[in-house]
């Protein structure tokens, strides 16, 4: 509210020295002035949950629970192989995964979880803690069983693996493949600068710094939340120099007149600077959880009193897959999961780490399409049943590609 003035004069400037029909086009520092006025309105635009804008199928929810909808991506003709893929509760909207959920549809019938804006969430809801989350995942699993592949990015690894192994303690039906990709299954393992933080900060540091009440204009008002904009802080400050170095080369794009470049950066910070909050009792209970108990990988965790005991899994194919340069989930965090998974047969567990990517472009961008989809494709297709299309081999737990 503040900015409102300066963001009107940046939008008259931006027109009056960039639009072309207009007549102060031909200063000398006009580009320049059109360039800046369209840096300013981009750091300081307030970004929308963005589109899913896939052509290849219509997104629609069939199940909608306070927090989380579960979207379909309907096509003309169903796909063989169905797959949940379970988008992180992370800050950002779950439309993160386009680029991995256009790479699956082709072959796959493919649902997402889509979470909800805690700030949008009525306080008559209820709270949402990390059993909550768990609840949901067995929820849709059993919904959408038998025959179901689940992927899940980064954070939900912990809260599927605890889904499915009690799924698995109570003899139901659990996945056929589980595709675990950069996520905290055990956070000691190459701790990170996210890692250092949970491990340097007590439990009431971040309850008493970092939760906020919703303000009155939202549906949610004086809900707890983990606020969106402190998250989306925290990745920029993990790398601050790469961001302003992208902002002065966007500038630059802008006053040379290198529209597709432009657009390019464009696209990307529309999703990336799209944040949403998160519920402050989930986001409490995985610091506590996850990245201070290590409660999974020491058998210590519990959903509603129930131990989770990964050593249950037996029928589930299990693929987990890192980035060499992921800064946020280190090296070998994933992989622990199957030594927790220890009665999967050996022939159905496989471990990849991908040269040269880092966290996002484990499920995004040219390197998750040429190089790691085609892991997780085939590893879905030879787990699906005598019926399925027979892959290359790949052998266990290679390192590259």
């Amino acid at each position: 509210m503040a900015l409102a003035p300066w963001r009107l004069w940046a939008e008259l400037s931006r027109g009056w020295f960039g639009h072309p029909f207009s007549p102060l086009i031909y200063l000398p520092l006009a580009k320049r002035l059109a360039a800046s006025s369209e840096l300013f309105l981009r750091v300081t635009e307030r970004y929308e949950k963005p589109k899913w804008n896939i052509a290849e199928a219509v997104p629609e929810v069939v199940d909608a629970k306070p927090f989380c909808h579960l979207v379909h991506f309907k096509q003309h003709q169903p796909r063989k192989h169905k797959v949940l893929l379970v988008a992180p509760l992370s800050g950002h909207h779950a439309t993160l995964l386009r680029d991995t959920v256009r790479s699956l549809l082709p072959e796959h019938e493919v649902w997402i979880t889509d979470w909800v804006n805690a700030r949008l969430v009525p306080l008559t809801a209820g709270p949402f803690h990390l059993a909550d989350y768990v609840d949901y995942v067995r929820d849709w699993i059993r919904l959408l069983s038998p025959e179901l592949h689940v992927i899940s990015v980064c954070q939900p690894t912990v809260p599927v693996l605890a889904a499915v192994s009690l799924l698995a303690s109570r003899n139901e039906s659990t996945p056929r493949t589980m595709v675990m990709m950069g996520g905290p299954i055990d956070a000691r393992r190459s701790p990170t600068a996210v890692n250092n933080l949970a491990r340097r900060k007590p439990y009431s540091w971040f309850e008493q710094h970092l939760i906020e009440r919703v303000p009155p204009k939202y549906p949610g008002y004086m809900r707890r939340v983990y606020p969106g904009f402190l998250q989306h802080l925290g990745f920029v400050a993990m790398n601050p120099d790469r961001h302003l170095i992208a902002h002065w080369d966007y500038y630059h794009k802008l006053v040379m007149g290198d529209g597709e470049s432009a657009s390019a950066h464009r696209r990307f910070y529309d999703e990336y600077n799209a944040v949403l909050d998160m519920p402050a009792e989930y986001y409490l209970d995985t610091v506590k959880t996850v990245f201070q108990d290590y409660a999974l990988p020491k058998g210590r965790m519990f959903v509603r009193d129930e131990l989770v005991r990964p050593q249950a899994i037996r029928e589930t194919a299990l693929l987990t897959i890192e980035g060499e340069l992921d800064d946020i989930s280190g090296n070998g965090q994933t992989e622990a999961a199957h030594a927790l998974c220890l009665n999967v047969p050996r022939e159905q567990c496989s471990h990849f780490v991908a040269p040269g990517v880092g966290h996002y472009g484990i499920f995004s961008g040219r390197r998750w399409r040429k190089v790691i989809f085609p892991r997780v494709r085939d590893f879905i297709r030879n787990h699906s049943g005598s019926d399925a299309e027979p892959a290359p081999r790949r052998r266990l737990f290679s390192r590259f590609f």
